[in-house]
């Protein structure tokens, strides 16, 4: 079993047990769930692009930083200027949580992403819930009708969706609905990093997209020469949350694509 099927069991397991505590009703008493969402698309579309993210650790590096405040960091990526701000929720095996999203809507006003791994409709009502301004869909875990099924309900509860792939065959599962589309340089069953299949992919989106290059940015060479493939936005985490200062990694980074 891959680490991405491991999630994804995991993940259902858990949705299952969240649903019994915390039921729909009581997500939509929540105070942000009638808030109108930030727009992701706009401001990818009107900025530098880059969504910066907070991540504690991952499957495969472990902990990454256990120690930075989330309020901190999301106000020092918002003073970068930063497009949007995306925030691992998932706690098992990233080691995030949904009070860390809530906790960073308190401090900036720009798009916040909830990135976790949706299997199921109701996770999409919890990220309304807690102030998101855009949900991830995973095209390697989901089937093209829920992809068109969360896609819709999204979209109706005012929250935009980032739409990652790695292979054509993921790509088949594009809905027209879809304008964000992320393409993932990283391998999530190998965790290889590869620009080139990013590109080739890239090419195959139609032109009204806003095509995302997710993972394995590290160095602001990498933004210019994926900008020059028609790349509009790059999700940067790892790099800035290694870091002893997150904020300023993020800083210095962004002077340099300027």
């Amino acid at each position: 079993m891959t680490i991405l099927e491991k999630i994804t069991v995991h993940k259902k397991k858990e949705v299952k047990k969240l649903k019994r505590e915390k039921p729909m009703e009581q997500l939509k008493k929540s105070v942000f769930f009638n808030r109108e969402c930030y727009s992701l698309y706009q401001s990818i579309k009107n900025t530098n692009g880059i969504i910066a993210e907070f991540k504690r650790k991952s499957p495969s590096k472990g902990i990454i930083n256990d120690t930075a405040s989330i309020e901190n960091v999301v106000k020092g990526y918002q003073n970068a200027k930063v497009a949007a701000i995306s925030i691992l929720t998932d706690s098992y095996f990233f080691g995030g949580a949904d009070s860390d999203l809530i906790e960073a809507k308190k401090h900036v006003n720009i798009p916040i992403l909830r990135k976790d791994f949706i299997v199921n409709s109701y996770q999409i009502y919890q990220a309304k819930a807690i102030g998101a301004d855009a949900i991830l869909l995973i095209a390697a875990i989901l089937t093209s009708s829920e992809i068109k099924e969360f896609t819709s309900l999204a979209h109706n509860l005012g929250m935009a969706v980032l739409f990652e792939v790695h292979t054509q065959i993921e790509l088949e599962k594009y809905t027209s609905e879809i304008k964000i589309v992320g393409i993932n340089n990283r391998n999530l069953n190998t965790f290889e990093v590869d620009f080139q299949n990013s590109i080739k992919l890239s090419e195959l989106l139609p032109k009204n997209t806003l095509k995302i290059a997710e993972s394995g940015i590290s160095d602001p060479k990498n933004i210019k020469m994926l900008k020059n493939h028609g790349f509009d936005g790059f999700l940067i985490g790892e790099n800035f949350m290694k870091s002893k200062n997150p904020t300023i990694a993020c800083k210095e980074f962004i002077q340099k694509i300027n």
